[in-house]
């Protein structure tokens, strides 16, 4: 749905709790495209598209299909929420996670339901993914995924025929969100924050069902969570052991230090283990996913592109970054995740090196690393960067030498070319402009989508397209899934899909409290700029 028609908002409160309360979602009126001209200055002509978009895109980032019942998922660190020394390792548990593949499918259908971009009226041409298509680096997480996208049978269980989750009702903690009850008394979600009982959510959430799959062509990104143990540890090899084992850890290692608790999950993750912990089911099917699992998981037959963007050198090299041309534009897509670990990104040299040596093959004109004009015969192309994280968090300095972002903003700065970075990683709405003041490019923007996970659990659409009077004008447009306001009893997989937003809303730690959902200024937007070159519809 797109919220320039309807937008589902926060509603009237549905129950109260001792700390919050709980609400309601509603539809309202849609929000209008506000004009943004930091690039251009004021502007005396309408903007509108002149014939068709240049490109028109849907964008997914941060879905997070989630193993609710992995072994090698510390969800008890939620207990650290209020501590900053924390802060990179959560959130590690939300109260809507068994409903994530729900919310992706609801998300894929209403991309498909799009028949034509808001603004240039063009067709959506293709989706982009940007990362964090997965929560925990787990094969099985990665086949629901394509699942999801691809088209076919979902099946969100994990282990064996219990479900073993955190949520379930025998669990031993009550700091979790159980929809069916705890026995003798309440959990904190209850009771500080109104949750509601949903009798039999589990149960459903968990059952297979049918995903109708993306029906435009589709690329995909490496983010932090295909890399890490909940985006942030390294996969070792006794956290690999533990991943497929039946073991699953309750509570924090006796003596752990809070001061170095995050580098020693950044190293050494399975030392989370050693407290105390309860049997689950094993399941070989959760092995982690590696660098080269990852990519050669998209070369599957029918794929649209065949390896969703990821090429033959892709594969040889283990390596996730890539170009994707379209008749006007050039998709760069990074991989900015840190093998060192670690949440924030980075991007190493030799990435670094290739990513000059791609914009330097669609611009004529170009200013080199000593601030002097280079003119060449190449053919002008317009740059999107796809990425998984922004820009201000490039800033990992895990690995030795890599690229930071003031590093990489001066490079692109060089290239007039580049008009937008595109991206995830961060869970909220946000676009900012970055203007430069030297050299032949006036600055570039740069979007920023929020998670499907997190409230308040939207895709974009990208637009950009000629202007008129030398301007390009890029136009953001964001997407509600087909979940309804009002789940009811969430009994089928789209009222599920609605639950899901609903207690995104709620989620007392990166809900509706938080500005995850951005400003009108972050949302539905046209954003302007200096064409760098005569532009062709």
């Amino acid at each position: 749905m797109l919220t320039v028609h309807e937008r589902i908002v926060s509603g009237p409160v549905l129950r109260a709790g001792s700390s919050s309360s709980y609400r309601s979602l509603v539809t309202t009126e849609g929000e209008r495209h506000s004009l943004r001209t930091e690039l251009t200055g004021p502007t005396g002509h309408d903007v509108r598209a002149r014939g068709n978009a240049l490109l028109a895109i849907g964008h997914m980032t941060d879905l997070h299909v989630t193993d609710v019942e992995s072994p090698a998922r510390f969800e008890f660190l939620n207990r650290f929420a209020g501590d900053a020394r924390f802060r990179e390792l959560l959130t590690m548990q939300r109260p809507q996670e068994a409903l994530n593949s729900h919310a992706i499918a609801a998300m894929v259908r209403a991309m498909n339901a799009i028949e034509a971009a808001p603004v240039s009226g063009s067709p959506l041409e293709l989706l982009v993914m940007t990362g964090d298509a997965i929560d925990n680096a787990q094969a099985n997480e990665f086949a629901i995924y394509m699942a999801l996208f691809e088209g076919g049978m979902v099946t969100p269980a994990s282990g064996g025929l219990e479900i073993e989750s955190v949520q379930s009702p025998g669990w031993p903690d009550d700091i979790f969100w159980k929809p069916e009850g705890s026995g003798s008394a309440p959990d904190q979600f209850r009771i500080a924050y109104g949750f509601p009982l949903v009798p039999g959510l589990l149960d459903r959430a968990m059952r297979p069902f049918e995903s109708q799959g993306l029906r435009m062509p589709w690329i995909g990104g490496h983010g932090n969570h295909e890399e890490l143990c909940q985006g942030v540890g390294i996969v070792t090899p006794e956290l690999a052991r533990a991943m497929v084992a039946g073991r699953k850890p309750i509570g924090v290692p006796e003596g752990l230090d809070a001061a170095t608790a995050l580098e020693t999950f950044v190293i050494r993750p399975h030392h989370f283990m050693s407290g105390a912990t309860v049997a689950v089911t094993a399941d070989p099917n959760r092995r982690p996913l590696d660098i080269g699992a990852f990519v050669e998981a998209h070369f599957r037959p029918g794929a649209r592109p065949y390896g969703h963007g990821f090429t033959a050198a892709n594969r040889r090299d283990r390596a996730a970054y890539y170009v994707h041309d379209t008749s006007s534009v050039r998709l760069i897509v990074l991989d900015t995740s840190c093998r060192a670990g670690g949440a924030d990104g980075c991007i190493n040299r030799e990435q670094l090196a290739w990513l000059e040596e791609r914009l330097v093959e669609v611009h004529a004109i170009y200013t080199d690393r000593g601030g002097e004009t280079v003119r060449t015969s190449n053919t002008n192309r317009l740059v999107v960067i796809a990425s998984h994280h922004p820009l201000f968090t490039l800033r990992n300095d895990r690995a030795a030498g890599a690229a930071q972002a003031d590093e990489v903003l001066r490079l692109l700065h060089r290239f007039a070319n580049v008009v937008l970075c595109l991206n995830g990683h961060v869970h909220m709405n946000l676009v900012q402009p970055h203007a430069n003041r030297e050299g032949s490019s006036v600055g570039f923007w740069e979007v920023t989508t929020g998670s499907m996970v997190d409230w308040p659990g939207q895709g974009r659409v990208v637009e950009i397209f000629d202007a008129g009077a030398g301007r390009l004008a890029i136009a953001c447009t964001m997407v509600d899934h087909d979940g309804p306001a009002d789940p009811g009893p969430a009994l089928s997989p789209q009222e599920m899909a609605g639950l899901h937003r609903q207690l995104a809303l709620n989620d007392p730690i990166a809900g509706a409290v938080t500005t995850r959902a951005g400003t009108s200024a972050d949302r539905n937007v046209i954003l302007t700029l200096p064409a760098p070159y005569p532009l062709r519809a």
